[in-house]
């Protein structure tokens, strides 16, 4: 029987006027097995916490901080990974490729998702729901994805609220959108909690990660 991951992937700033400067699209990953596992250990943390809302990078505030913080160490000490494109939007250059702006995104989606991976296994992949077209992206990407291997066996869109894995994809993407985006940073407790991601990067969160980088891999566009 093959090795199979399961993929959950959110975007940040991934829309064309938005008026900021990075564009992110982030994803973490685990082994399918071990998916059951962490949800119920995580599940076990917002508990302990008295959390019962939805983990969300939005939703960071003091009062929270020490949740958030028990969340990214829990990240940091398990199996689970995290990888993600990061775009300066200024650097851009559709048509010089002859392509729209939705032909760029899906080629970062499989620079994202095709980076690394095992011919041997295969991988389901969970995108959040972000709009109306979601379901036509979702088709378009399983067939880009499956130009070469064929591994991407299942990819489909859910709900943030239906996953706690998809939950902390968006806690690390938009923490890396925050610390590129938001020069005046105001809340502390956002800006405590990326410091945390920092001491666990070996090239800091603004430069390219070593290519066999797995737990926090960050690639630069452009």
């Amino acid at each position: 029987m093959k090795k199979t991951f399961n993929i959950y992937c959110d975007e940040s700033c991934h829309i064309e006027n938005d008026h900021k400067n990075f564009m992110l699209l982030g994803c973490v990953s685990s082994a399918y097995n071990q998916v059951k596992r962490h949800t119920v250990r995580i599940k076990n943390i917002k508990e302990k916490h008295n959390f019962y809302g939805e983990i969300k990078w939005s939703n960071v505030s003091s009062s929270q901080y020490h949740f958030y913080k028990e969340l990214l160490e829990y990240f940091f000490d398990t199996d689970l990974c995290y990888r993600a494109i990061i775009v300066n939007k200024s650097k851009i250059k559709n048509n010089e490729f002859n392509q729209d702006y939705d032909t760029f995104y899906y080629k970062m989606y499989y620079y994202l998702l095709n980076h690394n991976k095992n011919s041997l296994y295969s991988y389901n992949v969970y995108l959040d729901i972000k709009d109306t077209l979601s379901a036509y992206k979702v088709n378009k990407l399983k067939e880009i994805l499956n130009t070469k291997f064929g591994i991407f066996r299942n990819v489909q869109n859910i709900r943030s609220h239906e996953s706690i894995m998809l939950q902390i994809a968006d806690l690390i993407t938009g923490a890396l959108a925050y610390n590129l985006n938001d020069k005046e940073k105001k809340v502390k407790a956002k800006t405590d909690l990326i410091s945390l991601l920092e001491k666990h990067s070996a090239n800091g969160l603004s430069e390219n990660s070593d290519y066999r980088d797995t737990k926090l891999n960050l690639f630069l566009s452009n």
